[in-house]
């Protein structure tokens, strides 16, 4: 299983990358997991826009869903189409969402070129097995665990300090972990994100074989962050990097 880094800027796309969006691959599937905004640029640079075998969202913030909007047009308008219908995965209410984002009538909206599911805490996903928790945000929110062939990563989408990453992170290879908050800072937002200490703490916690730092902002630092998280993390820490990829 292979884990190519489309875009980690937390919160909106910077100077150096897109916002979220990653790609994972084994067996020629390809399983893109967000695509925030600026995203889908980027990742055609690593596959073609009908090589896409699913798409997972994490939660409907701009920053991880609103590129879905430009992979509909490719599904429609561009000379591969018509692609076979993209499965993409999602929080309730993704289909409204999306067809909202675009302005299009709610029936039928995208789902002449995408098939919408609502997660469910476990489903078979091309080769993947991949398990979904609730998390703690602003909006409905899920941590994605994705399994193939003996190996794991956990990708925590955005959340703010909870149990339930842990559980789901028990164990894994690689925890892909967002840390959009500065350590000690007082006018951090509760129940939004995590510090890079509070990253590497549910990394340590989840006893997980190596973290990669991400979703963190345009105005920090990723290296500040990466040596907050190792305050509290005894393993291999790696911060996500715009094309860097990954054996998981």
């Amino acid at each position: 299983m292979q884990l190519t880094v489309i875009g980690c800027s937390g919160s909106v796309p910077g100077p150096d990358s897109p916002a979220s969006s990653y790609l994972l691959s084994a067996e020629g599937f390809h399983l893109v997991l967000d695509l925030g905004s600026g995203a889908f640029g980027a990742l055609q640079r690593h596959i073609p826009a009908d090589r896409i075998g699913a798409v997972a969202l994490s939660h409907l913030h701009p920053d991880h869903c609103m590129d879905l909007c430009g992979l509909y047009v490719a599904t429609k308008y561009s000379p591969a189409a018509p692609f076979p219908k993209i499965p993409v995965y999602g929080p309730a209410g993704t289909a409204i969402r999306m067809a909202q984002a675009y302005d299009l009538p709610i029936d039928p909206g995208m789902t002449e070129q995408l098939t919408f599911n609502d997660w469910q805490p476990l489903q078979q996903v091309g080769p993947f097995t991949v398990r979904t928790t609730p998390v703690v945000h602003p909006v409905p929110a899920y941590a994605i665990r994705v399994e193939h062939d003996g190996r794991s990563i956990v990708y925590s989408g955005d959340t703010g300090p909870t149990q339930a990453l842990v559980e789901l992170a028990r164990g894994v290879d690689v925890l892909l972990c967002e840390a959009a908050l500065l350590d000690d800072d007082p006018s951090n937002p509760p129940e939004l994100h995590l510090t890079g200490s509070e990253a590497g703490e549910h990394a340590q916690r989840a006893g997980v074989g190596r973290l990669i730092v991400t979703h963190v902002p345009p105005w920090y630092d990723r290296h500040t962050q990466a040596r907050a998280a190792a305050k509290t993390y005894s393993g291999e820490i790696l911060t996500a990097v715009q094309d860097a990829v990954y054996d998981v």
